[in-house]
């Protein structure tokens, strides 16, 4: 039970201290469901408020205010006590990423590292070899304006579809080469281009951008392209092998593309070099993260 109401904690001092429970549930790799459901389950053991919910934000009620400088000094100090005495095995690292990230360009990456080194076991967003733990992860790989780190690469999201939808194109109108075709889409992903922006950018359609199979993630959406359900926007980052196996073509040359905005990041508990496991997983990472970053950069020029 003092584990559950640990990680509660948790999720309530992360609430407050962000004023969002999505900022939150993110930073934790959790649904703000999940987060909601963790700080409900101390108001209910406690029989009290903590958490007032309005229009501009979450904030603390007058109880948890009360030991609110307290709660946050405490999780302050478990970090660095984390940090001290390592709790976690020495051969265990805790990832943070991208859910699309780590879905769809990591895992499918993954056993090679596992076969240089089998013995390192992995976290990922809360579920592997090993349980996740309180604290700060050891690695985050994030894209958006909160992000931290050393700039990781940057995507570049172009149109792709089956190769048998291919001949959908241009039945209508040759200007506008893309009416009439069936669109897919990310469900409510702000960080990334949508059919809007693509079209502002290039045309090819002019009406009906926002209609069509609408899936909550990436992973979803791209079984749906590769059945040809439709064309999607897709980062290429995320659909390397795709490509080049040409169970997803690009209907348009590559120059018809939009950057992603903003770049994945990459942060490490400082410092790496305390773990030599943690510092052969970053070099690793960050080597195929340049082999990625020359296959987009392929794709933008």
């Amino acid at each position: 039970m003092v584990a559950t109401h640990l990680r509660s904690l948790q999720a309530l001092e992360l609430a407050i201290r962000k004023g969002s429970f999505k900022t939150a549930a993110d930073e934790l790799s959790i649904t703000p469901a999940a987060l909601g459901q963790r700080i409900k389950t101390l108001e209910e053991f406690l029989d009290t408020e903590l958490i007032v919910r309005g229009r501009k934000g979450t904030r603390s009620s007058q109880e948890l205010e009360n030991v609110l400088s307290e709660l946050q000094v405490a999780f302050q100090a478990l970090d660095r006590v984390t940090n001290s005495l390592n709790f976690q095995r020495a051969y265990a690292i805790h990832i943070v990423a991208d859910r699309d990230l780590a879905d769809l360009w990591l895992a499918p990456r993954l056993h090679r590292f596992r076969e240089l080194y089998p013995k390192i076991q992995f976290c990922i967003n809360g579920t592997g070899d090993v349980p996740s733990k309180i604290g700060s992860p050891d690695i985050r790989i994030e894209r958006g304006t909160d992000a931290k780190g050393d700039v990781f690469f940057e995507d570049y999201f172009v149109p792709v579809t089956a190769p048998s939808n291919l001949w959908r194109l241009g039945r209508h109108d040759k200007d506008t080469e893309m009416e009439g075709v069936s669109l897919i889409h990310v469900r409510a992903h702000a960080s990334q281009p949508d059919w809007a922006a693509w079209s502002i950018a290039f045309g090819k359609r002019k009406s009906g951008l926002t209609q069509g199979p609408k899936y909550r993630n990436t992973r979803m959406t791209l079984d749906a392209a590769r059945k040809a359900v439709g064309y999607m926007l897709c980062g290429v980052s995320l659909i390397e092998d795709d490509l080049c196996e040409e169970v997803l073509v690009l209907p348009f040359p590559s120059k018809l593309g939009l950057p992603a905005g903003t770049p994945y990041r990459l942060w490490t508990r400082d410092p790496v070099t305390s773990r030599p496991q943690l510092q052969k997983f970053v070099d690793w990472l960050r080597d195929e993260g340049r082999n990625t970053e020359a296959f987009v950069n392929k794709h933008r020029s």
